[in-house]
């Protein structure tokens, strides 16, 4: 059974959502103290904020498994002592690498410790399958076009935790703008500040491991994380969409689909 979705494209683009999937598959459920509410760890409905960019020419992949499951922005390497402390590489102090040991707001997840063979199970069942699907259409769509820009979808909450700074409306992740060309950093930015949204590149996210582990411009793959606030589209203490904003966001990002369509590196 896959538990991931790609729709083929017709353009250099490549939209990717590892963190939008809610589902934790029955057959790790026993393994969890909580399923419930995994909303509060996910890029609640991002899926469903590019769904438009398919009709607008990009390919799209997609995830049903939480990010609670596995951490499809992660290295399959990142290996926290508190989830698998048997694994020979888990690193002590790390509570969420690839697998989770806690919630972001510090709940205990795992009812117990993973042996390696349940930690690698994860792995071979929702980790490699997303990310071979990555990188096969990554290089159909270089084979096809010659470049492919992927954007990392991800949604960030409004604030940090323990903070009341209001981050900005957009934040695009390229590690410094080493993750793709600055045609396309440059043209993300001046489009979503068109619209008359606030932008802030790589503050607090400078992109994760997608970015960092495919993002080659001088290979001709160009990788953007766009970290999008939540309050722009979702009531953050409920999980319930904002209506107006929901759909406005939604024909914002089918648009930079476009708009992205008519830059050339």
């Amino acid at each position: 059974m896959s538990h991931h979705e790609l729709i083929q494209g017709k353009s250099p683009i490549l939209i990717e959502v590892p963190h939008a999937g809610l589902t934790v598959p029955d057959e790790v459920r026993d393994q969890f103290v909580v399923v419930d509410e995994a909303w509060r760890d996910a890029d609640l409905y991002v899926d469903e904020l590019y769904a438009l960019a398919p009709s607008r020419g990009a390919s799209m992949l997609t995830t049903n498994v939480a990010r609670r499951v596995v951490d499809l922005n992660r290295s399959a390497g990142d290996i926290g002592a508190d989830a698998v402390p048997t694994h020979p590489d888990a690193r002590l102090g790390h509570p969420r690498g690839v697998v989770w040991r806690t919630t972001t707001d510090g709940r205990v997840l795992l009812a117990t410790e993973l042996t390696v063979e349940q930690f690698q199970a994860r792995i071979d069942t929702y980790h490699r399958p997303y990310h071979d699907a990555l990188v096969s259409e990554v290089a159909r769509i270089k084979e096809a076009f010659g470049y492919t820009i992927v954007i990392a979808a991800h949604s960030m909450p409004s604030c940090g935790r323990g903070s009341d700074r209001k981050r900005a409306d957009v934040v695009p992740g390229t590690r410094g703008r080493s993750s793709a060309d600055g045609v396309f950093i440059d043209a993300i930015d001046s489009y979503f500040r068109a619209a008359g949204l606030s932008v802030a590149h790589d503050d607090p996210y400078r992109g994760g491991f997608t970015t960092g582990h495919y993002g080659r411009p001088d290979d001709d793959i160009h990788v953007v994380q766009i970290e999008l606030n939540r309050a722009l589209y979702v009531d953050e203490a409920t999980g319930e969409r904002r209506a107006n904003g929901f759909e406005a966001l939604r024909d914002l990002l089918a648009g930079l689909v476009v708009e992205l369509i008519s830059v050339t590196p």
